[in-house]
């Protein structure tokens, strides 16, 4: 199960922003805050915006609980290259990330309960860690019994998303490769994500 009980659309009115572009999103018909003080707008400070730009990052991928994420920022500082970019090159090979990319899921939360329920073969060995990385050229499938399950079929035939060019997928096998790590550019967020500024937050 998810770890967001509550509405999981709620986080959209407090960011202020459809942040998974979906069309069921409350703030295409509310675009303010929730609770009674909702719509008073302040100016951010510095602080404000890099927490906006953590929370928004955070809650895109499922809501990754603060513990697991300063773990990502961390190994993103250790290794070589762009910091920012190797934070986003974490998040994107998350396996239940790498679900939600290939189509096999609606929603970042659906991809989290598929692998955790058992659906998903990584190289044909099952895999229920959410949180699993995914290497270049693993194969990643849906085990045969979960091929015809109504909420995969609804997810694959969706037209809200498009698999992006660092994946390859057969909707029809319900099974795809993962090509190469995505850099920023290439990762298809329907809002503007900022890793600069999570790394400004953590590095504070």
């Amino acid at each position: 199960m998810t770890k967001r009980t509550e509405s999981k659309y709620k986080i959209n009115r407090r960011l202020g922003m459809n942040l998974w572009g979906r069309p069921k999103s409350p703030l295409n018909k509310r675009d303010y805050g929730p609770g009674q003080h909702g719509q008073r707008r302040k100016k951010p400070t510095d602080f404000g915006i890099q927490l906006m730009a953590k929370q928004r990052l955070k809650g895109y991928y499922g809501n990754i609980g603060e513990r697991q994420f300063r773990r990502y920022y961390q190994e993103a500082v250790r290794r070589k290259g762009d910091t920012s970019e190797n934070l986003i090159e974490l998040l994107e090979r998350r396996l239940d990330t790498v679900c939600y990319r290939m189509k096999f899921a609606i929603t970042p939360f659906a991809a989290r309960q598929l692998v955790n329920h058992g659906h998903v073969l990584v190289n044909g060995k099952r895999v229920t860690i959410p949180s699993y990385l995914v290497k270049d050229g693993d194969v990643i499938e849906l085990r045969e019994k979960s091929k015809q399950l109504a909420v995969v079929l609804d997810a694959a035939q969706s037209t809200e998303r498009d698999v992006p060019e660092y994946l390859e997928v057969d909707h029809r096998a319900m099974r795809g490769r993962y090509l190469r790590a995505p850099k920023l550019a290439d990762v298809p967020y329907p809002v503007q994500m900022e890793p600069n500024q999570v790394i400004e937050f953590y590095s504070r």
